[in-house]
């Protein structure tokens, strides 16, 4: 199986990355749907696309109004963008009003529904996440493998999502901030790199991959990944169009 991260900072995109988009393209699932949404189209090779957003800020559905393209080489039989239903009537309301884009987009909603069965026959569920407007973790688990994404959050490997995640063989995980920032990282609901490092270790998971990075950070080497891996030894920075076996 391959994850594509096609989107890897938070906020607003730089010279280096856009924001928050993972797939799937074997099963047509994409996760989040930020401003790398575009690199979507590159990818597609089933009949049906299913987007699962874990909130709706403006840096995770940006790429909603961006399907047109995405789809001009590849028409589906079915889109769906799934999400908690007051964020999807949120994106439908202030995202897709008349006034920002008058034409109606091509999809369709659902509200998230828990285990989710995959053409694959792998099961989906997700979990809640402490995050300003809230926001959900998604859990993915194969019967050989599984894998999670857990973004914008503050990381704490007490927190209750920690056992949600617990035992996956990859988990994608957000780190907007080094450990200098720590009241700004509670205050805006994002998490720095030592207790990252720390929910990994608690979870048993197999390989953490870090995304969701602080856009101002010049180099990735403005996160200290080895002083993290003391603590949980396979973690790694994650880049835009990085695509990763599991």
């Amino acid at each position: 199986m391959k994850l594509h991260l096609l989107g890897t900072t938070g906020y607003h995109p730089n010279d280096r990355r856009q924001t928050a988009c993972l797939m799937l393209p074997e099963l047509g699932i994409v996760f989040d749907a930020g401003s790398a949404m575009y690199r979507v189209g590159e990818h597609l090779s089933t009949d049906t696309l299913d987007i699962f957003i874990t909130h709706a800020h403006l840096d995770h559905v940006v790429g909603l109004t961006y399907m047109f393209d995405v789809l001009h080489n590849r028409p589906m039989q079915r889109v769906t963008v799934h999400g908690e239903q007051e964020k999807l009537d949120a994106v439908r309301q202030h995202l897709f009003s008349d006034l920002l884009f008058p034409v109606d987009p091509p999809f369709e909603t659902k509200a998230l529904a828990q285990n989710i069965t995959l053409s694959d026959g792998a099961v989906l569920s997700h979990f809640p996440l402490t995050h300003p407007g809230g926001s959900v973790g998604f859990r993915v688990d194969w019967q050989d493998r599984s894998m999670a994404y857990v973004t914008d959050t503050v990381a704490h490997p007490a927190a209750d999502y920690v056992e949600k995640i617990r035992g996956v063989d990859l988990l994608i995980h957000e780190c907007y901030f080094d450990d200098d920032k720590p009241d700004q990282a509670e205050l805006t609901g994002h998490s720095c790199l030592t207790p990252v490092a720390q929910v990994g270790a608690a979870a048993g998971v197999g390989r953490m991959v870090l995304v969701h990075i602080n856009p101002l950070l010049k180099n990735d080497t403005d996160l200290n990944i080895p002083a993290a891996r003391k603590i949980f030894p396979h973690i790694e920075i994650g880049v835009d169009r990085m695509e990763l076996d599991f």
